[in-house]
C-alpha cells in the first residue's frame, strides 16, 4: 500500500509503516490542488491539520482506503462523505489525552495561585504578597464538559485533591470512579470549575455564550483545552468584567486560523483578544495543551498500531 504523509510527525511512524510494508512519500509543502492531482495514486494519507479533506478532495482520491489524523479531532474532514466511500477514519485521541489532562491542571492551578502574574511581578522587582493570595483547590467541585478520552485524563489528574468532580456529556453512563455524571442544569448549579473536552460540532460551536455563562448559579473559571469555537470570546469577556467568570485558561481560540497567526502584527486583531491579552485573570498558551515531547511520539504510534490492525 501507497500512503503519502501530508504532515511531519514522529519518525516512527514512517520508520514502521516501512517495516511493515507499506510506500511512504513524504509532501509537506504543496497545495491542496498540487495535492489532488496525485492523490489518485495513494491507498492512505497521513495528516495532522494542513488540508481540509472535503467532498472534492476524497472525489479525486478514488483509491483511498483509509485517513490517518494524528490528533484527537475529525473536524477537517468530511467524515460522513468518507465513510460513504468506505475510507476508513483512523485518529489518535488516546495519544495525547494524557498532555492534555496536565496541561489543563497546570492552567488551574496557575490561576488559582495567579503565577502567571506574580512571575511576571517578581521579574519586574515587584514583591506584593497580600494582593496575591491564592486560592486551593480542596473543597472545590470541578465540572467538565466532553468526558472521552481528554476529559477522563483530566479527572484522574484530580484525584490527589479533595475535589468533587462531575461530568456532563451527550453519552450516558460515561461516568467512572474518577467521576460521577450529571445533567448539565446540575453542574451549572455547582460547579466552581468549568472545563471543556468537547469535539468540535454543531453542538458545541458557540456552546459557551452569554446565555450558558448566566445560567451557572455560581461565579465560576473557565478552561478550554478542547476547540476554540466553543467559546464565543465576546461573550466570555463580558462574563470577566461582570465578575461571573473568576478567571480563564485558554489553549484554543475561536479565531485562532486567522488574526492569531498575526497574533503581534495585525492591527485589526478584535477587541475581546485585546482584553484577554491584558487581564491578569487570563492565561493563554498556543494550543499545546497536547503537544508535548512524550505524546508526539504516542499519537504517532497509536496511528501505526491502528493501520497495522486495520489492514495487516
Amino acid at each position: 500500500m501507497r500512503v503519502l504523509h501530508l504532515d511531519k510527525n514522529h519518525s516512527l511512524l514512517i520508520n514502521q509503516l516501512k517495516e511493515l510494508g507499506f510506500q511512504n512519500d513524504e509532501d509537506y509543502t504543496s497545495t491542496k490542488e498540487v495535492v489532488e492531482a496525485k492523490i489518485h495514486k495513494y491507498d492512505g494519507i497521513v495528516i495532522r491539520s494542513r488540508l481540509s479533506i472535503d467532498k472534492a478532495f476524497i472525489d479525486k482520491a478514488i483509491n483511498l482506503k483509509f485517513i490517518g489524523r494524528v490528533g484527537a479531532g475529525l473536524e477537517n474532514i468530511d467524515c460522513d462523505y468518507a465513510v460513504s466511500k468506505n475510507i476508513e477514519l483512523i485518529a489518535a485521541p488516546e495519544g495525547n489525552s494524557n498532555a492534555v489532562g496536565e496541561h489543563t491542571l497546570g492552567l488551574l492551578l496557575s490561576l488559582f495561585n495567579k503565577l502567571n502574574t506574580v512571575n511576571s511581578e517578581v521579574k519586574n522587582g515587584i514583591w506584593l504578597r497580600e494582593e496575591n493570595r491564592g486560592l486551593e483547590l480542596d473543597g472545590k467541585t470541578i465540572g467538565i464538559i466532553g468526558y472521552g478520552n481528554m476529559g477522563k485524563a483530566f479527572a484522574k489528574k484530580l484525584r490527589g485533591f479533595d475535589v468533587n468532580v462531575i461530568c456532563y456529556d451527550i453519552k450516558a453512563n460515561v461516568g467512572d470512579e474518577n467521576c460521577n455524571q450529571v445533567s448539565l442544569k446540575e453542574l451549572q448549579e455547582n460547579a466552581d470549575v468549568l472545563s471543556l473536552h468537547t469535539p468540535q460540532t454543531k453542538l458545541t460551536k458557540n456552546l459557551v455564550n452569554k446565555n450558558f455563562i448566566d445560567s451557572f448559579k455560581k461565579s465560576f473559571w473557565l478552561l478550554n483545552t478542547a476547540r476554540g469555537s466553543t467559546v464565543v470570546t465576546s461573550d466570555l469577556v463580558n462574563g470577566l468584567k461582570s465578575g461571573k467568570v473568576l478567571g480563564a485558561g485558554l489553549d484554543v481560540l475561536e479565531y485562532e486560523k486567522s488574526s492569531f497567526e498575526n497574533l503581534f502584527i495585525n492591527q485589526d486583531m478584535p477587541e475581546a483578544f485585546k482584553y484577554l491579552i491584558k487581564a491578569k485573570n487570563v492565561i493563554l498558551t498556543p494550543h499545546i495543551a497536547g503537544w508535548t515531547i512524550e505524546s508526539k511520539e504516542k499519537l504517532a504510534q497509536t496511528i501505526v498500531n491502528k493501520i497495522k490492525a486495520k489492514f495487516c
